[in-house]
């Protein structure tokens, strides 16, 4: 069916920029870049990401959607709920939501009745492969930690998905794997990585050279309560792996890893106060596809908090190595810190979060060096009683997925967001989608 929708569409041309790998980081390649326009290459495989093989109809008229294609949310927890609903409010979808957990489906249920729920164990390849056949489109909101696994298994399923899994393995190594089952996949598609990586290369398309991006992002309670401050507004497990996996960042045109946590520092913001923010890796696909001299992403909390987790994370309580002997049955500290730590890390009912974001790329124009700035700010809505980082996580994956649907991208393989980003139509299909939703993001272009 989903083939069917995206008959029609067209191929376009996109600018270029080239990738040269020069000299092996560990088993990737350190990378250096010319200053052409946009095409990809990835380094160690030399295997070509250019805009010729993608298929984007974003001149013609925009394709109705097809009634009753039928899309399966794969989890229904603090996102995969709210990306159900958004996407069951579309009369062009029938959509279904799978989770282990039947209390969340219950409560999804509640919401919106017209929504299907399977209760379904999706920690099982197998299981979800199985599952997903007999629909059009998959929205993926698994935890990372079950995320390669997951989409691997969606695309052996031969479905087209939007994911916003946050998982350590590198995507394009599924990307054969896609392009021989046909299927387009979008990666990362939340706020970061997601619509970040597609502001960037529309920023990217603005400059001859790009020489540096720094992000800044984070999801907070609005009131910060004593011992955390901090509450989990996605899956605390993937929280933790921020204060555990290395960054991986660009530096003089080199990939260099720096500790979790690493070069704190201090920053005002309009309307939320002083954050403290570090380093996290976050950077993922774009350390391979956007040309930049120099590229971090820093997560944002409120201050202290990097010292708390920081103690905790050097005295080893957040290990996965099952050495914890209780009653004979071996756990990991992780296991161990996950049951004392997270009901502290529960938002209670209503109560309201923030995502707080900021990207500033500088690079040169016509000679003139430029700095373009991204900035948004959003609060919880109590009126749909969604939280912040649903909102701005979710709502970006459903849309992508809106733009598989109607055609506007068809690109087959593994696309992470910075491909869409490439595409004027679809940069604008995302912004006012996000805006409709009450979500703005701001844009600045500074002369320095």
């Amino acid at each position: 069916m989903a083939d069917q929708i995206r008959a029609g569409a067209r191929e376009l041309g996109a600018e270029q920029s080239i990738y040269h790998p020069v000299e092996p980081f560990g088993n990737e390649w350190t990378l250096c870049f010319q200053s052409t326009p946009l095409s990809f290459t990835k380094g160690q495989s030399n295997r070509s990401y250019s805009s010729e093989s993608r298929a984007v109809n974003l001149e013609s008229s925009k394709m109705e959607l097809e009634m009753g294609m039928k899309v399966i949310v794969l989890g229904a927890g603090l996102v995969g709920a709210p990306m159900a609903l958004d996407l069951a409010k579309d009369p062009g979808f029938e959509v279904t939501a799978a989770d282990v957990n039947q209390s969340s489906l219950r409560a999804l249920k509640s919401k919106d009745p017209q929504i299907e729920t399977i209760q379904r164990d999706l920690s099982d390849p197998g299981e979800v492969t199985s599952l997903v056949a007999d629909y059009d489109l998959v929205l993926s909101a698994v935890p990372g930690f079950m995320g390669y696994e997951t989409a691997k298994a969606i695309i052996q399923a031969g479905k087209d998905c939007v994911d916003i899994a946050f998982y350590e393995e590198d995507p394009f190594t599924l990307d054969e794997l896609a392009q021989a089952k046909n299927v387009t996949m979008v990666m990362d598609c939340g706020v970061c990585p997601g619509m970040n990586n597609v502001l960037i290369m529309k920023a990217i398309r603005q400059l001859d050279q790009t020489e540096s991006v720094v992000t800044y992002v984070g999801g907070l309670p609005v009131v910060r309560e004593w011992p955390t401050e901090y509450k989990a507004v996605f899956s605390p497990i993937d929280v933790i792996e921020e204060y555990t996996r290395p960054a991986r960042i660009i530096e003089h045109g080199m990939k260099v890893r720096k500790p979790a946590l690493s070069e704190p520092e201090f920053i005002f913001f309009p309307g939320v106060g002083t954050l403290e923010a570090f380093n996290t890796d976050g950077l993922r696909t774009m350390l391979q596809t956007v040309p930049a001299a120099n590229m971090k992403e820093k997560t944002l909390r409120y201050p202290g908090h990097i010292e708390k987790m920081g103690v905790l994370r050097d005295l080893g309580f957040f290990s996965k190595e099952p050495s914890i002997d209780i009653e004979g049955k071996k756990v990991s500290p992780l296991e161990m810190t996950a049951q004392i730590l997270f009901p502290h890390w529960t938002l209670a009912p209503g109560e309201a979060d923030l995502t707080i974001y900021k990207c500033v790329i500088t690079g040169s124009k016509d000679g003139q060096k430029r700095e373009i700035t991204f900035d948004m700010l959003d609060h919880y809505d109590p009126e749909s009683d969604v939280t912040s980082m649903a909102r701005t996580t979710g709502y970006t994956a459903t849309l992508a997925l809106r733009l598989i649907a109607e055609g506007q991208y068809t690109q087959k393989g593994i696309s992470p967001p910075e491909y869409l980003g490439k595409h004027p139509g679809c940069v604008d299909f995302l912004l006012q989608g996000l805006k409709a939703r009450g979500i703005e993001y701001q844009e600045s272009v500074a002369r320095i």
